[in-house]
């Protein structure tokens, strides 16, 4: 074979690749669609269709599902992805629980674990845990003969995206664990590794309030403050796999110490220690309020600030104000720098949402009147515990689906 005809069979298989590709792209968005659909969603002319199109078939990634009448000629095959195909495994490390999801191949919940980490300090322990309850969830998975199509995993940290290694995760006390390569070798699987703000912004671009939308701004509100990109219809996490760390950003130079070494940064103003230390701030003054007894028992909780501010207790409603103000300040900066589509509040605290976006919207329109800016859509995620291992599932579909590299 001389090295022009190889070169050309490598362009063939990569085009065949990128066709198979657009094609499952098409089918999980629009499915159930007919061959000639495809053919036309595609601008892939008839032959190439059916021939990727039998390959799939025989592959069980895709199925027949009978025929439709479109009037006039024969009725269509339709055609949709086959959820027995195999399953995909996503798991989430959160400060101090590991939550594990396995689903089919359309995104069906199969199995779900969550439990709480044992030895939150010593991250060799934690990732034995981790390691221990994804090859359970594996060997459930296999029992039916199924493949397994990857396992994603998030963590609150920075991810190198060309090493695969954690290099800090602030929350866990985390300094460059070789995360995704450990994983690798322990399931004999691919695996992929992500700031878990990323992977949930990717699946509320796949399965949430972000579907249809091409630029987008995730802001995950929980301890600490992350954030995920959504760049033309793509996650983008830069250079090195660091884009979106919104919680580090500077707000206040003096304000108080962050976790990750800095000063003010914008999780110590919006994050859940953030809307306590209001409260117990309020109550140290001595002002009136239902949650006086939880701060003097150390029992605070997210849900007792959240009840006590839809009764209308003024500390209550002072402190998610307090929070939707400096979202909306840190928020002015990000559009301007971004100009998303739509903002998606993400987290354990966006299941007050009510509390804070109207105010953080107010703070936002003042901030962008003098440049004109368009104001983007604001919107409380579809997913809050779940958001990082459903992320997960969409990150191994991305993998499966997408055209294109992240940016």
């Amino acid at each position: 074979m001389m090295a022009d005809d190889r070169f050309r069979t490598g362009d063939q298989a990569l085009v065949r690749t990128i066709n198979q590709t657009l094609i499952l792209h098409h089918l999980r968005q629009t499915a159930p669609v007919s061959r000639a659909a495809l053919s036309e969603l595609t601008g892939l002319n008839k032959t190439t269709v059916s021939s990727i199109i039998r390959d799939l078939i025989g592959t069980s990634m895709i199925r027949e599902i009978g025929a439709q009448s479109g009037g006039a000629g024969r009725p269509a095959i339709m055609l949709e992805l086959n959820p027995d195909a195999g399953y995909i495994i996503s798991a989430e490390i959160g400060v101090d629980f590991i939550a594990l999801l396995r689903t089919n191949f359309t995104a069906e919940f199969q199995w779900q674990s969550r439990s709480p980490i044992r030895e939150p300090h010593d991250s060799a322990a934690v990732l034995n845990q981790l390691v221990g309850m994804l090859k359970n969830a594996i060997s459930n998975a296999l029992i039916g003969n199924r493949r397994v199509f990857g396992v994603a995993v998030g963590v609150p940290g920075l991810v190198d995206q060309q090493s695969g290694q954690v290099l800090f995760a602030p929350n866990l006390g985390w300094h460059t664990i070789p995360l995704e390569g450990m994983l690798a070798h322990e399931l004999d699987l691919p695996v992929s590794l992500d700031n878990e703000a990323n992977m949930a912004a990717l699946g509320e671009l796949y399965f949430g309030v972000a579907q249809g939308y091409k630029n987008v701004l995730y802001l995950t509100l929980d301890v600490g403050l992350g954030g995920g990109i959504i760049s033309n219809g793509q996650l983008f996490t830069g250079n090195a796999g660091f884009a979106g760390e919104f919680g580090h950003i500077t707000m206040d130079p003096h304000g108080k110490l962050c976790g990750c070494g800095n000063r003010g940064c914008f999780e110590t103003l919006v994050s859940l220690p953030a809307l306590y230390d209001h409260v117990r701030t309020a109550v140290a003054r001595g002002e009136p309020t239902l949650l006086a007894d939880l701060v003097r028992t150390d029992m605070l909780n997210f849900e007792g600030v959240a009840e006590a501010a839809r009764s209308g207790d003024q500390v209550g409603l002072a402190a998610f104000a307090s929070i939707g103000r400096a979202l909306g300040v840190g928020l002015a900066s990000l559009v301007n720098i971004f100009d998303p589509q739509l903002i998606v509040l993400g987290g354990e605290m966006s299941r007050a949402s009510e509390l804070m976006l109207p105010i953080a919207t107010e703070e936002l329109t003042v901030r962008l009147k003098p440049w004109q800016h368009p104001l983007p859509t604001l919107a409380a995620a579809r997913y809050t515990r779940d958001a990082c291992v459903m992320g997960g599932i969409a990150t191994v579909y991305d993998r499966i689906f997408n055209l294109h590299r992240r940016g």
